[in-house]
């Protein structure tokens, strides 16, 4: 006999790129909405607020867990995709995309030099030894862009040795370069302007190469967003393009952005427990009251982390419910004593539209980027193109 949980959204056929999942029974009530709309509504905020320079769309790890096919059709728009790896540019040559596409980190090996041209990728350059690797290798056209480490320590080269690269790759035959990127270790309006990597004092280091412009591309998405002095010829949006705020202290709705995941399950149990009662592995939540707890289908194996801790906030009805206990590997309980509407079947918003995947992360002190990227590959994923 079927679980009578009624007709799920997640019955319809799963798209995610990478799921093996076969849809020969109705699967688990959990399922992730991707909006290809508010994709799209999101690229032309940021567009608007690039004012005209080369507007790259960072599809790096399945573009933020929405499936880089979906990005590929709603970024059609974009100047270009900025990911990390060639198979991600491979894959989105074969979803139809005929544009740009920039490695971020550049190439990893000397054996990604042929596949690389064979895909008309543009690559970044950060090291010496992939500067080695080009001049060994045999090209026909290889666009590089120069990495400038300007305060971030993470990778480049530092400011004053830039002319120098760009002076060495310019001699290799077959190599051609774009100009030079960075990346702001804080351009989010709660770091202060006079810390030690704030985008000021990035700008200061970079000197000239940061003048208005310049072939030059700096801007993430918060320095696209909060930063109108930062100059250059292109911008990389990345998190605001999926409608999660760059800083978690500020509303993607204030931004005008529309969150693009919304990620539901539904109740498949209610326990009426007794004041005194525990709840979950460990026995951490003690009911205070009579309650009723709901068990949802989602746990730590979907994407939902194991250290949310109680009191977490879920959507329910139209409010917000409270964790109660440990998250388990495919379940976690919510207190619904206050939500009579909350039944057997009822759905649940672990975050999307309703309630921002910032504000969930900060519950168990991370980040929303790295909700959005840690959704299960078992989890069903339905496209909403309107």
């Amino acid at each position: 006999m079927r679980f009578p949980l009624g007709k799920s959204s997640g019955e319809e056929k799963s798209k995610h790129p990478e799921s093996s999942r076969k849809n020969f029974t109705v699967p688990r009530p959990i399922h992730a909405e991707i909006d290809l709309h508010a994709l799209r509504h999101n690229l032309e905020v940021l567009r608007e607020k690039a004012a005209g320079r080369t507007l790259w769309a960072v599809v790096k790890a399945n573009a933020y867990g929405h499936g880089l096919e979906n990005a590929v059709r709603a970024f059609e728009k974009a100047d270009g995709l900025a990911t990390i790896d060639l198979c991600d540019a491979e894959r989105a040559r074969k979803a139809g995309w005929k544009g740009r596409i920039l490695l971020l980190e550049g190439f990893f090996d000397a054996t990604d030099i042929e596949p690389l041209q064979k895909l008309d990728v543009e690559t970044v350059i950060h090291s010496p030894w992939q500067i080695e690797i080009l001049r060994a290798a045999k090209l026909m056209n290889v666009r590089c862009h120069v990495k400038v480490n300007s305060g971030m320590n993470r990778l480049g080269f530092l400011p004053v040795e830039v002319d120098g690269v760009v002076d060495m790759l310019d001699r290799i035959p077959g190599v051609s370069v774009m100009g030079v990127v960075t990346h702001f270790a804080n351009a989010e309006p709660t770091y202060l302007g006079d810390a030690p990597a704030s985008v000021g004092r990035q700008l200061t280091r970079m000197g000239r190469l940061a003048q208005t412009g310049a072939s030059s591309c700096m801007a993430n998405s918060a320095g696209i967003l909060w930063h109108p002095e930062v100059g250059g010829s292109g911008v990389r949006a990345g998190v605001a393009l999926y409608g999660v705020s760059p800083d978690a202290h500020i509303s993607s709705e204030e931004l005008g952005l529309i969150p693009a995941m919304t990620l539901k399950a539904k109740i498949i149990a209610i326990q009426e427990i007794a004041p005194g009662e525990v709840v979950g592995y460990g026995s951490r939540w003690t009911a205070k009251r009579r309650s009723r707890i709901a068990v949802v289908a989602c746990g730590y194996a979907d994407g939902y982390p194991r250290s949310m801790p109680d009191g977490a906030p879920v959507w329910v009805e139209g409010q917000l419910a409270p964790l109660t206990g440990s998250v388990s590997m495919d379940m976690l309980e919510i207190d619904v004593t206050d939500i009579p509407a909350a039944g057997l079947g009822t759905e649940v918003e672990l975050w999307g539209k309703h309630l921002s995947v910032n504000r969930v992360a900060a519950a168990c002190g991370t980040i929303g980027y790295e909700l959005l990227c840690a959704l299960a590959r078992r989890v069903p994923v339905s496209v909403k193109e309107a």
